[in-house]
C-alpha cells in the first residue's frame, strides 16, 4: 500500500480562521499513524483534506506517487470510517457493507465472498441480516468499519471510529482494528482525541493543537521526551505534575526551588549529574523554569530526617485504590502532586510521607517558549 505525504498544508475557512497551519508529515507504507489532539485542533479537517472532502488552501498532498490536491474523492482510492456511523437505514448490515462493491460493479459472488470475509473478521456475521436500527452502537460501528475495509483501498482513514462503542467493548474494538491493519499491511491514518487510545494503537503519533503540529513520534517518544508543555500535559494518565521551579547551584548541589519554603526543594549532588545537564540548567541559574514529573516516577515512603537526593517531605491528602495500582495526592507545602503507587499503601490521609524522584525522571521546559530544555 502507498504512503501518504503532506507538505506544508494549510486550510482557511473564510479570511480569519486558519484551521490547519503548515502541517507536514509522512504516513509510511503499512504504518498506523494517529492524529491526536483536543477538539478543534484541526485533526479531522486534515483527514478530510486527505480524502478529498475538504479542499486545501495551499500545500501538497501525495498518495503514493500521485499529487491528489485536485482529485475527486473517488479517484483517491481511500476508505473512510466516520465518527458517526453513516449507515443507510433501509439497508441491512450485509447490504451496507456490500454497497461500495456494488457501486464498483463487482460480481455477485465476489461481493458475497468479500462481505462475509470482513464480517467474520469483525465478529458481525450474525448481524448481516439485520437493519441498523436493531443493532447496538458497537455493532453499528463494526458494520461501518466493515464497509470501509471491504473495498481494499490504498489507504484507510478513520475518524474516531470507536467513540460510540461501549466502554467495555472499546479495548476489543481497538484490538480488532489494529489486528486487521497488521494482517492487511494497511496504511492507516486514525484520528482521536483520546490519548490512551492513541498510544495503545499507533506506530507513531502526530500531536496537534490549534492547527499546528506539536510533536511527531512514537508513543514512547511522547511519554519520555515530550517536546513542549502541551505534549507533556496532554500525554499520560494521570497527567504529568507541572511545577514552576527556580534553579540554583550551591554547596555542590543543584537545588530546584518551587515548593514554597527554601527547605522544601529538590536537591541533587552536582557531581552525580552529566556535564550536559549541568551546562543546560546552568544557563537558567537564578531564573524560573517549568519542571515536570510523571506520577509513575514519584516514589512514596515513610518520612525521613535525611535530606537525600531527590526527596521531598509531604503530607498525604488522599489515596485512591484502582485495583492494579493506586493514586496518591500529596501536598508539599501547598503544591499538590500526584503519585502512582501500589494498590495499598501503609499511610492514611493526613500522615507525613516522603516523595522521591530520580533526576533522570525530571523534565524541564523553558517558561517563555514552553519548549523542552534538552541535555
Amino acid at each position: 500500500m502507498p504512503r501518504v505525504v503532506l507538505e506544508d498544508v494549510h486550510k482557511k475557512f473564510g479570511r480569519a480562521q486558519e484551521a490547519v497551519q503548515g502541517v507536514s508529515f509522512t504516513c509510511n507504507d503499512g504504518e498506523f499513524l494517529v492524529l491526536l489532539g483536543p477538539s478543534g485542533c484541526g485533526k479531522t479537517t486534515t483527514l478530510r483534506m486527505i480524502c478529498g472532502l475538504e479542499s486545501i488552501t495551499s500545500g501538497t498532498i501525495w498518495i503514493g506517487d500521485r499529487v491528489v490536491n485536485n482529485l475527486h474523492p473517488r479517484q483517491r482510492n481511500v476508505a473512510m470510517a466516520f465518527e458517526t456511523f453513516a449507515l443507510y437505514p433501509p439497508l441491512t448490515a450485509y447490504e451496507n457493507i456490500a454497497f461500495p462493491l456494488r457501486v464498483m460493479k463487482r460480481s455477485k459472488e465476489e461481493v458475497d465472498q468479500q462481505v462475509r470475509k470482513v464480517a467474520a473478521a469483525l465478529s458481525i456475521t450474525e448481524c448481516l441480516d439485520r437493519l441498523p436500527e436493531t443493532l447496538s452502537n458497537g455493532q453499528k460501528q463494526r458494520v461501518a468499519l466493515a464497509r470501509a475495509l471491504v473495498r481494499e483501498p490504498s489507504v484507510f482513514l478513520m475518524d474516531e471510529p470507536c467513540s460510540h462503542i461501549d466502554a467495555a467493548l472499546r479495548p476489543r474494538a481497538r484490538a480488532e482494528i489494529k489486528h486487521l491493519q497488521a494482517v492487511l499491511g494497511a496504511t492507516v491514518i486514525y484520528v482521536t482525541h483520546d490519548q490512551i487510545e492513541a498510544v495503545a494503537m499507533a506506530d507513531r503519533v502526530v500531536v496537534m493543537d490549534q492547527g499546528v503540529i506539536q510533536q511527531i513520534g512514537t508513543p514512547l517518544d511522547l511519554f519520555y521526551r515530550p517536546a513542549n508543555l502541551f505534549v507533556a500535559g496532554f500525554i499520560g494518565e494521570p497527567a504529568m505534575n507541572i511545577v514552576k521551579t527556580r534553579v540554583q547551584f550551591a554547596g555542590g548541589k543543584l537545588i530546584l526551588f518551587g515548593f514554597g519554603e527554601t527547605d522544601k526543594a529538590l536537591k541533587f549532588t552536582s557531581g552525580n549529574l552529566s556535564a550536559s545537564a549541568l551546562n543546560a540548567l546552568g544557563k537558567y541559574e537564578g531564573r524560573e523554569i517549568v519542571m515536570g514529573i510523571r506520577p509513575q516516577r514519584l516514589g512514596i515512603a515513610a518520612p525521613t530526617a535525611a535530606d537525600g537526593d531527590g526527596t521531598l517531605p509531604g503530607q498525604l491528602l488522599v489515596h485512591e485504590f484502582l485495583g492494579d495500582d493506586g493514586v496518591a495526592e500529596v501536598a508539599v507545602n501547598g503544591t499538590r502532586l500526584e503519585a502512582v503507587t501500589l494498590p495499598e499503601i501503609p499511610f492514611r490521609a493526613g500522615e507525613a510521607i516522603t516523595l522521591s524522584v530520580g533526576f533522570q525522571d525530571l523534565h524541564f521546559f523553558d517558561i517563555e517558549t514552553t519548549r523542552r530544555i534538552e541535555f
